[in-house]
This record gives structure tokens, sequence and C-alpha cells, in this order.
């Protein structure tokens, strides 16, 4: 479905664009967490998109998502930070170090992506975090019956997971102690999750399936 060259391309493309929410989420971070998504998201974006720059002409796709994971881990010492990357390092473990990447790989990444992080972050769907944006994501990718439409698919699951949890109350990080204040409010976590596919489809539109 996709050659390692072509993800290079699309990861540089979202990345760029995906950056350009960063004032959104840290609005939404100051009112619900400690206000460094948008910082994290800039700075980690950026770091992305000039590690993938500096690889290897024939590095293979296991490469270059673990070459996404150091940098976005590095780029800022935050939670999130550190989820993204171990997220990513999990899905990179369904890639293929040879050959294209099938369409059935993206789903299989992508959950194991949700999985990481709630192990990581012991939490789960209804905690008011980024799974409740993720996993929903992740099943509407791989049960889309038209593969070109899954990742409009998995954009909607989101957003309607998004808003979901927006009447919910958090129960995880810094977002917990406001209690029953939280509900009513989105999780910026997952609304960031949200932008990072939109900025998918919008950056790779003709190739967005």
């Amino acid at each position: 479905m996709a050659t390692n060259q072509e993800l290079r391309d699309a990861i540089q493309n979202c990345v760029r664009v995906f950056a350009q929410n960063a004032d959104e989420l840290t609005d939404l971070d100051q009112d619900l967490g400690d206000g460094d998504l948008g910082i994290t998201v800039q700075l980690g974006s950026q770091a992305v998109d000039e590690a993938v720059g500096a690889l290897p002409d024939d590095a293979d796709a296991v490469a270059i998502v673990r070459a996404c994971a150091k940098a976005f881990a590095n780029a800022n010492p935050s939670t999130m930070a550190a989820l993204v990357a171990g997220a990513l390092l999990a899905g990179s473990r369904v890639l293929p170090q040879e050959g294209e990447i099938e369409h059935e790989q993206i789903g299989e990444f992508m959950r194991a992506a949700a999985e990481s992080i709630g192990q990581r972050g012991k939490s789960q769907v209804g905690d008011k975090t980024i799974l409740d944006a993720m996993v929903p994501a992740a099943e509407a990718f791989i049960a889309a019956p038209i593969k070109a439409e899954a990742l409009e698919a998995a954009i909607g699951a989101a957003k309607n997971g998004v808003q979901d949890s927006k009447g919910l109350q958090s129960r995880k990080g810094r977002a917990s102690w406001l209690q029953e204040r939280s509900i009513g409010l989105l999780d910026p976590g997952a609304v960031g999750y949200q932008r990072f596919l939109e900025s998918w489809r919008d950056a790779n539109a003709e190739d967005a399936s």
C-alpha cells in the first residue's frame, strides 16, 4: 500500500500541518491539564520532521517510526511525549522491515499504539483521556468495509469519542484534580489525536486511504 519513501513523505507532510494546532491544544490543556500540550506538539513535530529528513534513503518502516519515537520523546520531557514515543515503538513492531506497508498493518499499528498508552498510563476508555479518541478510531479503521474510507471513518470515530468524553469526569493525570469541574471540558489529548488524524488526511489528501 505504501512504500517507505511514501511513509517518510506522509509523516513530514502531516507533522507540518499538525504543529499548526499547537495554540488550540495549549488553550485546552490550560483548562484541563498543565498547559504544555501545545509545546509538546510543536517541538515534537519539528523534531520528527528533522529526524525523518536526516534518515538514510534505505531506512525501512520500522527504523522510520522508531526515529520518530526517539525524536518526539527527546524534544520535550513531558508525560505525553513519553506516552506517544512508547505508542510509536509499540506500533513499529507490527510494521514490515521489508516490502510495502499494507492497509491491515495500519489498523494493527493504531491498535497497538492505543494499547501501549493504556498500559503505560494505566487508563482505559471512559477515563477521559486520549484513549477515548484512539480506541474508537482504531476500531473504526479496522472495521471499515471500504479501505479508501477507513481514515475518514477513524476520524469520525475519534471526533465522536472526543464529544462523548466531554460529559465525563477526568480520572487520570493532573486533569483528575479538577474532579467534577472537569465535566463539560474537552480532553486535550483526545482532541490532539483527532487533530493528528485530520492533519494526516489534509496533508496527504491523495494518499489518505
